[in-house]
């Protein structure tokens, strides 16, 4: 077991918390008793008490199950930040069924996927993206999509600035098996018994990934009441607590840190549809909001309103989260306006949620934190899955309650996501960091992000820490760009604060070199208006890694029309030799990427599939990982 961070707890935090034996839902109705008038929600002017809640909450899972909902289920939470979510989320738990958390930018052939893979019969959807669902009623297994316009829910006048879709007035049409929100609830059809337990299946957030289609991580009633329990247990979570819901909640860290920790102490979630920095302000002031779990590029974007100091957001006592790393530059600026000290954790959606945190008395900055209440956790080389020493830089593991069961429906991907250690099972992060002497984990990176320039290692995320302490930037993301002598080499995309426009792609390379090492240095310098971002405010580093070198791979099919070069030679020979097109994901087709890097990761593949090729490669300190 992991312990050299126990010098460090936090007094008042147990290492060790059995967990409530109860399905998640019980979680509300121990709340609603205790608290049957006090605001569950707070969404845009308007309250809605816990008594509401259960009670819509029964009625949606009674109609749930009358539209033949059954134990196990799958069910699609498909929708924006919203009343309707929560009441939802806890209305398939009530049935019974399994909540698979939709993320609300995804489409018409992305929903096809996961309701073939979840084969979900009924989805709960938001109005704005009802067309996007409608096309796949009765095609297979989906019956049903109930759908709801989130202005229902703003019942008090208000002059906070609603989003579009807020704002827009209820119109759905009920046909061809759409049924609406508030018919439902009118129905006042009630449920049966509520028989899932602890070991039940509870929700299946999809992961991501780095490649093909998402993965639904499996989850139980146990393992997310485990970061429910923890979460609030950790920074003291009371029924006083105002918290501000900024991040989205189908993910986890806005699912569980937000959402699931608030409730169960039977505190007041304010919910944001959309993300807007005044808007939030306003609020913290308005409803004196004591509690801020985000995602640390909101930070970034409310202290670069020049307004900001218009707003008294002193009643915040606690403010955190995950996702990226806090710029110490803006860290700084949120303690010089707040006093306060940015909590950082780390968590995934396979752990649905934390499973390292600071801890509160003692954060360290730009740090994951420590192992969360009963998480083992350590670092092991990348080549030979053995643990390393603190200081050195290898990919996180973890075991704990609140690891998930597998990958739904994918056996394969399950066994290769865990590995044993001192006869435990671990799950692999696929996150690249290490700890130091007094048990704080630190990343370095994703193992695929890694940038291999000339031999050195370089981590995106580093680079851009360093680059925030720029004065002209104000946001920086870091790729790899196809360089001809290099194969790839480190570019900054950089959007300048307001009143920097002077600054120039020559300004930022010479600080670069004046504050870091020339091999971290990034090459090129674009500049842009913003930096698209995730529903949960991540910088979306690889779809501009793709833009990157799709451009370069358009370039250079347009020259081998012309005449095939002796790299190209050497590539097809390869490619036809081994049967493999040596695609690196994220990166396209790249003959002197594979011919100097990327081959070596294959040679192992390349032995295995032609056994009667003798495949002598040379060496180098500096490999890619292996691919999980």
């Amino acid at each position: 077991m992991f312990d050299r961070h126990f010098a460090v707890w936090p007094e008042q935090v147990p290492r060790e918390l059995e967990l409530p034996a109860t399905n998640l839902y019980h979680n509300i109705t121990v709340s609603a008793l205790r608290y049957p008038e006090h605001p569950a929600i707070h969404y845009y002017g308007t309250d809605i008490s816990y008594r509401e809640l259960q009670d819509q909450t029964e009625r949606l899972a009674g109609y749930l199950q009358q539209a033949g909902v059954q134990a196990g289920d799958r069910v699609l939470l498909y929708m924006q930040n919203s009343p309707q979510y929560i009441i939802g989320y806890f209305a398939i738990l009530r049935a019974n069924a399994v909540v698979v958390p939709v993320n609300p930018m995804n489409r018409t052939a992305e929903l096809a996927y996961l309701i073939e893979d979840t084969q979900a019969p009924v989805a709960l959807c938001g109005q704005e993206l009802s067309e996007f669902v409608a096309p796949h009623i009765g095609e297979g297994c989906l019956r049903e999509v109930i759908v709801s316009a989130y202005n229902e829910y703003v019942q008090q006048p208000t002059d906070l600035t609603l989003p579009d879709v807020v704002s827009e007035a209820a119109n759905i049409a009920t046909a061809n098996g759409v049924s609406r929100w508030q018919d439902a609830l009118k129905a006042n059809l009630r449920p049966g018994p509520l028989t899932a337990g602890p070991s039940d299946l509870c929700v299946i957030p999809y992961s991501s990934g780095t490649t093909g289609n998402p993965k639904g991580c499996v989850h139980t009633h146990h393992s997310v009441m485990a970061t429910t329990v923890y979460g609030a247990a950790w920074v003291n979570t009371q029924h006083s607590c105002i918290h501000l819901v900024s991040v989205p909640m189908f993910h986890v860290t806005g699912m569980q840190s937000c959402m699931n920790s608030t409730l169960y102490a039977g505190g007041t979630l304010v919910v944001m549809t959309r993300w807007d920095r005044k808007v939030a302000a306003a609020l913290i002031e308005k409803l004196k909001i004591n509690t801020w779990r985000n995602i640390s590029t909101m930070v970034v974007d409310m202290l670069s309103d020049p307004d900001i100091d218009k707003y008294d957001i002193s009643s915040l006592t606690g403010i955190g989260g995950g996702g990226a790393a806090m710029p110490a530059a803006v860290a700084a600026k949120l303690k010089d306006k707040t006093g306060l000290i940015y909590m950082e954790g780390y968590g995934l959606s396979e752990t649905i949620a934390a499973t390292h945190v600071n801890p509160p008395q003692a954060c360290k900055a730009q740090c994951l934190g420590i192992p969360f209440i009963g998480v083992d956790s350590r670092v092991i080389d990348v080549e030979t899955l053995k643990e390393v020493e603190p200081g050195v830089t290898g990919e996180i593991i973890m075991r704990g309650e609140q690891i998930f069961q597998g990958y739904w429906n994918k056996p394969e991907a399950t066994e290769e996501a865990f590995v044993e250690l001192d006869g435990e099972r671990f799950f692999r992060s696929g996150d690249l960091g290490y700890y130091d002497e007094e048990g704080y984990f630190f990343l370095v990176d994703r193992v695929k992000r890694m940038i291999n320039a000339s031999g050195f290692k370089v981590w995106p995320a580093e680079v851009e820490s360093l680059m925030y302490a720029h004065p002209a930037i104000q946001e920086v993301c870091i790729i790899s760009a196809p360089h001809e002598r290099r194969g790839e080499t480190v570019k900054a995309v950089v959007v300048l604060g307001k009143g920097q426009e002077a600054t120039t792609e020559q300004d930022i390379i010479s600080w670069c070199h004046e504050n870091m090492a020339a091999y971290k240095c990034p090459q090129i310098v674009a500049f842009s208006d913003s930096i698209p971002k995730s529903p949960t405010g991540k910088l979306m580093w690889r779809h501009l890694q793709d833009v990157e070198w799709g451009r370069a791979r358009s370039r250079h099919k347009a020259q081998t029309k012309r005449a095939p070069s002796g790299a190209l030679f050497v590539y097809t020979s390869l490619a036809s030799l081994t049967g493999h097109p040596f695609v690196d994901e994220g990166h396209g087709t790249w003959p002197f990427y594979i011919a100097g890097v990327q081959l070596l990761n294959h040679k192992p593949r390349l032995c295995k599939q032609r056994r009667n090729i003798p495949v002598e490669m040379a060496t180098t300190s500096e490999r890619l990982p292996p691919r999980r």
